[in-house]
């Protein structure tokens, strides 16, 4: 692998300089950089100092990555090479097809006029709203990525049908893993049965929602994208679910009465109703500054009393780094502690502020996500140049907050990227 990427990239970027006639195909090379500052706060920085190499600990890296798509008939695809060097020499290496994906128009005799279907590997992104989406029921995409890159589909079935004022989308996400076990098939990576139905009325963009997970069964959403005027836009989403995936701690202190368990105490586990909604307003001037603001809630992630939880325990974990014959535990045991961090909000409630400017090519972006319960803070500054087939940019985030606020814990204190993209 580590022979054939580059060559790839060669090949890939000789095609986008001598092509000279149209194609089906197209593609990008992109080069960047990642810098990260560790943080010295947070239960990975304990457990690194009281056993040094006990949790990985943020590292610079150089990438290289390729990506090339298009459409051979009914057939579409999307691949992605990418190698990386992380400071201290270690190497990584991934292909993986994106998409891959088949479709064409459905019998009208069966299914009636208009009706597409698809079956393989395809990004299906649902719902409104910048830094989160509570009704992305089918693609689960990662959101506020500092340097974004574009999502892995999911296998699926998809029946897609169009009106002149509305659509609707039927999709049976993951049918491969029917009857897997939980551990496999968690968020989206389940099993299920996804409907959209969208209405434009008016002004305004309508979608519903209706989910049918293996084990965490039904769940309905809605969502509104809203024009007010020619500088005001406001979109909602909301969504409850029967069941939700989530972590759980299971009981603690251990054997004589010390925080210490025998194996992670924290595990992924289906878990009871929940719910989720958003809230934003988006404001554009003809200059082209636009702000948006956003609140949302999402109750499939630790509440605030299981967090004072998390942040006892680990106060207790600090204790014990005076009991020397206990240190080789320790660093382990705070090292679980970052487990429930594996999810896409920490905090059940946050806000965001995002100011944008686009002005001949450039667009600088400044971005602040607040968590109320705990004044934790992430800023974003970027900067990005885009010209015909060229886009130059980097950026740069800022974890911060009082030392118990659960983003300025996080392992890196410091993020940033330089990045260059050509596309063919």
């Amino acid at each position: 692998m580590r022979a054939l990427l580059p060559s790839l990239l060669a090949l890939a970027l000789h095609a986008g300089v001598h092509a000279q006639t149209p194609s089906a195909w197209n593609g990008e090379l992109r080069a960047h950089v990642e810098l990260q500052r560790a943080n010295g706060r947070g239960p990975l920085a304990q457990a690194n100092r009281v056993a040094p190499g006990t949790a990985a600990a943020p590292r610079d890296a150089a990438v290289a990555e390729a990506g090339l798509r298009g459409q051979l008939r009914i057939v579409s695809a999307d691949l992605h090479l990418r190698q990386e060097r992380r400071e201290g020499g270690a190497h990584a290496q991934d292909a993986r097809l994106n998409e891959l994906h088949a479709g064409g128009e459905a019998p009208a005799a069966l299914l009636g006029e208009g009706v597409q279907w698809n079956a393989g590997k395809k990004v299906v992104a649902w719902d409104v709203g910048h830094g989160f989406r509570p009704n992305d029921v089918v693609q689960v995409e990662p959101r506020r990525q500092l340097l974004p890159s574009r999502p892995e589909g999911r296998p699926l079935l998809q029946l897609e049908g169009f009106s002149l004022d509305g659509a609707w989308t039927l999709v049976w996400a993951n049918p491969h893993h029917l009857n897997a076990r939980a551990g496999e098939a968690r968020r989206g990576e389940e099993s299920a049965l996804a409907l959209r139905a969208y209405r434009h009325a008016g002004a305004a963009d309508w979608h519903g929602f209706i989910r049918w997970g293996e084990r965490t069964q039904g769940s309905v959403g809605a969502a509104l994208a809203w024009v007010v005027s020619d500088a005001v836009e406001f979109h909602a989403s909301a969504r409850w679910m029967r069941r939700h995936d989530g972590f759980a701690l299971d009981a603690v202190p251990g054997a004589g009465g010390l925080p210490v368990a025998g194996a992670n105490p924290w595990r992924e586990a289906t878990l009871g109703a929940a719910s989720q909604w958003l809230l934003g307003v988006t404001w554009t001037h003809a200059s082209q500054l636009s702000v948006l603001a956003e609140l949302w809630h999402d109750g499939t992630t630790l509440a605030d009393a299981a967090w004072d939880a998390w942040s006892a325990r680990g106060a207790a974990l600090s204790a014990l780094g005076n009991q020397p014959a206990l240190r080789p535990a320790l660093a382990g045991q705070l090292a679980w502690q970052s487990t429930p961090w594996n999810a896409q909000n920490l905090r059940r409630d946050a806000a965001l502020l995002r100011v944008s400017w686009r002005h001949e090519g450039w667009e600088p972006v400044a971005e602040l996500l607040v968590n109320p319960a705990d004044r934790g803070h992430a800023l974003t500054a970027s900067l990005a140049w885009q010209g015909d087939r060229w886009r130059l940019e980097g950026g740069l985030r800022q974890y911060g907050g009082p030392s118990d606020a659960l983003l300025a814990q996080l392992p890196a204190r410091r993020t940033g990227y330089l990045a260059a993209t050509v596309a063919f």
